[in-house]
């Protein structure tokens, strides 16, 4: 059959290795003896995808095949599935080694944003993760031939059982108020939400505050206003000194703007726009206010994720211990393991007690103030409040942190999940899972449970 081909890539990633990971694609592509159209250099913004979508189109092709490069939004795969409505749709993304580094491709997270937009959308598709430089061809005609398809993973927990303790946590949650600090990014429907429709399903009240005001407040605080943060930040960590110090105190002014917005609105939880804004109009990362707000229990999503900021709230009234909101960004089946990620703000009592946290910039965007340090070992639980194929659900998981190093840099760990590694991959492409889950240490899945009946909410467990 006649395949066609769109190599998904952002510029901010590592282009170079990136390019060498495409070329692998085409090779294994290639030895499937299929006729193969479109690009096979990276399409790096939405006017070089359309324009290969429109070339795509006009050649004719049995099947799509979008190339999962390094992370992406989900618009452009949305797109393309809206172009080729009744042509089958395959994505492919590609593991990268755990270095200790930056996360050169993040092609993992780009394909759980992409399965929960395509879900949402009702559109099914066929899966693949795995190295081009492997042995590959294999699972390559079984997902060409339709063989791995997405599929739909139905809720299977009893939402009915609750008991007093838990129709407390839901109580105590219907008092919470989220601040929603600017809009999601493009592309980011795992964090799309509806005031109403959350309001209806926890009691929470969001207040919708510009972007804009977060930087304005920071800005016009007096000089010398961070340096209660930036003692509080040397007690926790070494090398403040080695970053930018003005970028650093811009990054250190967003946590006392925080904590101010909080006083003003009696806020519990914050939903943050945090890139790329924060370093392209602001000149400081909000990373580091955010793991010094997630010890304090004052949880704060990523992307203005007000869904994540609900998850986060849920999962520290029922652990009673800090939260931190990551992505899943490898599962290596042949380990056994996956990996929890995000740039550096997972909350200091997290870290690994054997090893030093460190002041960093952020890998991408190359400002402070991230935290770096790998998690420390232990029981750990996962909660998603999901909005996966547009009902809302309970998504949990558990598993054991292990003694690892870093796998990447700025807050990661390595996780043995209770179930076979393989068939939570599976599950959280089938759950239509959103990128960002929360973890609190400790076996809290019962109690989960019992919460989700308070809520009337179906579970899911991967």
């Amino acid at each position: 059959m006649k395949l066609g081909l769109l190599p998904l890539g952002r510029p901010t990633f590592d282009v170079p290795f990136a390019e060498e990971k495409l070329a692998a694609m085409c090779a294994a592509l290639d030895a499937t003896g299929h006729e193969i159209a479109g690009p096979r250099t990276l399409l790096f913004d939405a006017g070089a995808t359309e324009a290969a979508i429109a070339d795509l189109q006009a050649a004719g092709i049995d099947q799509l095949l979008i190339l999962q490069v390094t992370f992406t939004d989900a618009s452009m795969t949305v797109a393309a599935a809206h172009a080729f409505p009744d042509t089958p749709l395959s994505l492919w993304a590609v593991p990268e080694p755990r270095l200790g580094g930056r996360l050169r491709l993040n092609a993992f997270c780009g394909l759980n944003l992409a399965s929960h937009a395509l879900g949402r959308a009702e559109r099914g598709f066929g899966w693949l993760f795995a190295d081009p430089a492997g042995d590959v061809a294999a699972d390559l005609k079984s997902m060409l031939a339709g063989h791995r398809p997405s599929g739909r993973m139905r809720p299977h927990g009893n939402a009915m059982r609750t008991t007093p303790e838990a129709e407390d946590i839901a109580d105590r949650i219907a008092t919470r108020r989220i601040a929603r600090i600017g809009a999601h990014p493009d592309g980011f429907t795992t964090c799309a939400y509806d005031p109403d429709e959350i309001e209806r399903l926890a009691g929470v009240t969001v207040d919708e505050i510009p972007l804009e005001r977060l930087f304005d407040d920071a800005r016009a605080l007096p000089e010398g206003a961070e340096a209660a943060v930036r003692a509080a930040a040397e007690a926790q960590m070494t090398d403040l000194d080695s970053v930018d110090q003005a970028e650093l105190t811009r990054s250190l002014r967003l946590k006392t703007a925080l904590d101010g917005l909080r006083a003003q609105g009696d806020y519990d939880a914050f939903a943050i726009r945090c890139w790329p804004e924060t370093f392209t109009e602001y000149g400081g990362a909000v990373c580091g206010p955010v793991a010094m707000m997630g010890e304090a229990r004052v949880p704060c999503a990523c992307e203005a994720d007000v869904y994540g900021a609900l998850t986060q709230l849920v999962l520290q009234e029922t652990a009673q211990d800090p939260v931190f909101l990551a992505d899943l960004v490898d599962i290596d089946t042949a380990d056994g393991t996956g990996v929890v990620w995000h740039c550096g703000q997972a909350p200091i009592s997290m870290r690994d007690p054997d090893v030093a946290a460190t002041a960093t910039v952020h890998t991408n965007r190359r400002m402070p103030l991230l935290y770096e340090f790998p998690l420390k070992p232990g029981r750990v639980t996962f909660l998603r409040i999901s909005q996966a194929f547009g009902r809302p659900k309970m998504v949990i998981a558990a598993g054991e942190m292990l003694k690892r190093p870093m796998a990447f840099t700025g807050t990661s760990g390595v996780v043995r999940f209770d179930n076979p590694a393989g068939q939570v991959l599976a599950d959280v492409i089938a759950s239509g899972l959103e990128h960002h889950v929360a973890l609190a240490y400790g076996d809290h899945r019962q109690a989960l449970r019992d919460v989700a009946g308070a809520m009337h909410l179906p579970v899911m467990e991967l």
